[in-house]
């Protein structure tokens, strides 16, 4: 086999340990703008929504080249390897400047146009955290880059170690700029922004030691590689698309849930906040997922591949139940440290325990296993299968079941389970068949 069970801990444990991590940078800046009050954590939520949505734009074109690289080490083609490093470094940093000109440029008319008529506080708040985030789009784009290219080689301690270091600066400025200067969302914002700005500073570093088996030289000598790009965009652009269009859905229902007042905004906030932590082992394994199934594609191990994809769905689902239990069975005290009020609790931890139980069913057959088919080269078909979804379930049944039948908040997550259920059904049988691994093109 191609990998022992040393070299999957090896990927997975720094990956889980760096998503947790990452995911602490939005808890604790939530935790502590709600010292602001409930309009702070509500624009800081709103904000959230859409920087996701621009965020992916970018990121996914960092999977892409991921993908890319993965499969030319498992060739052991180390020339195409490093330069397919050098150019997906420069994609993505010119990709993410130009979505910060536009987000700063027009984050006024862009929030006014999604959120449509919030109250006046909560806009505020909103105007000036989206400023600030957009500013640290190049460098996290840079950072997403640099990481996927360790992840490439099989390296994802790098990152986590990167990911401690940025987490420990964000804390550190909420501290100083929330706690004590009073800055509410702004601090926060700029404590992100400096913390992403380190760490695109020190991934960029360590990844020009020749040690390593990938690494950048001479980056200032740009010239665009336009067949590299291609075969980067061919993974990246479906996977930036089906990833934008699924956070312009959340966007949608943002929207709606925007209407529901104050009280349910910030319920939805904590449980959003909340809910990352269960993702966590999804999202990791997905990232392991690329390099582990993309190299074994490389290297003409499609066997293997679908072996991995196995292994792997049943660790993502073994965490889950362990971080879901943890979350239901303290739920009033996590709650509580958000200092919400009694009815905005109520309604938060009612969405965690649903969430808990339908993430348990099937939220890494909706979204990790779809990993293992981009590794492969099979980017069409989770483009198409999670645009139809989007667009009929989670956003179509939010409008339905939230404001028809005003079920509210919960009707929205609800929706998002119906859009679960519909991605994970169709996964299910595409693994089983085998489509995914006809569709490998660089052999």
């Amino acid at each position: 086999m191609r990998f022992s069970r040393k070299d999957l801990a090896n990927i997975i444990v720094p990956l889980i340990i760096e998503q947790t991590l990452a995911v602490t940078i939005g808890m604790a800046d939530s935790v502590m703008v709600s010292s602001a009050g409930e309009a702070a954590i509500s624009g800081v939520s709103l904000v959230d929504t859409v920087n996701l949505l621009l965020v992916y734009l970018f990121s996914a074109l960092s999977a892409g080249g991921a993908v890319i690289i993965s499969q030319f080490v498992g060739k052991d083609d180390k020339y195409l390897a490093l330069k397919a490093a050098k150019q997906l470094v420069w994609v993505v940093f010119l990709t993410a400047m130009a979505i910060t000109v536009v987000a700063v440029a027009f984050r006024k008319p862009l929030l006014s146009l999604i959120f449509g008529s919030i109250e006046k506080d909560v806009m505020d708040n909103a105007l000036i955290y989206f400023l600030f985030t957009a500013l640290s789009y190049p460098f996290l784009g840079v950072y997403n880059a640099c990481a996927a290219i360790f992840r490439s080689m099989g390296n994802s301690k790098t990152s986590m170690y990167s990911s401690v270091v940025m987490n420990l600066i964000n804390i550190g400025g909420n501290a100083i700029l929330i706690m004590g200067f009073g800055m509410g969302a702004a601090g926060a914002a700029i404590a992100t922004l400096f913390s992403r700005v380190i760490g695109a500073g020190i991934m960029l570093l360590l990844l020009h030691n020749k040690n390593n088996i990938i690494y950048l030289e001479k980056m200032f000598d740009y010239k665009p590689d336009i067949g590299i790009i291609k075969n980067v965009c061919a993974i990246g652009i479906p996977n930036g698309l089906e990833s934008g269009m699924f956070q312009f859905g959340k966007v949608l229902t943002q929207s709606v849930i925007s209407t529901f007042g104050t009280v349910q905004i910030a319920a939805n906030a904590v449980g959003n906040t909340l809910a990352s932590f269960q993702y966590t082992p999804g999202i990791a394994i997905g990232l392991a997922m690329v390099t582990i199934v993309g190299q074994c594609v490389g290297a003409g191990e499609k066997k293997q591949a679908k072996y991995y994809t196995a292994i792997l769905l049943g660790i993502a689902f073994a965490m889950l139940f362990v971080v879901s239990a943890v979350l239901c069975i303290f739920a009033d005290p996590i709650i509580g440290f958000f200092g919400l009020s009694a009815e905005s609790s109520a309604v938060a931890k009612q969405l965690i325990f649903s969430h808990s139980l339908f993430a348990c069913l099937m939220h890494p057959f909706a979204f990790a296993i779809a990993n293992s088919f981009r590794a492969a080269s099979d980017v069409k078909y989770p483009l198409i299968m999670s645009t139809f979804s989007m667009w009929v379930f989670r956003v179509g049944f939010s409008y339905l079941l939230g404001i028809y039948f005003n079920l509210g908040v919960l009707g929205v997550w609800l929706a998002m389970y119906c859009d679960w259920i519909f991605r994970g059904t169709l996964n299910i049988i595409r693994f089983v068949r085998g489509t995914w691994l006809t569709k490998y093109k660089y052999e």
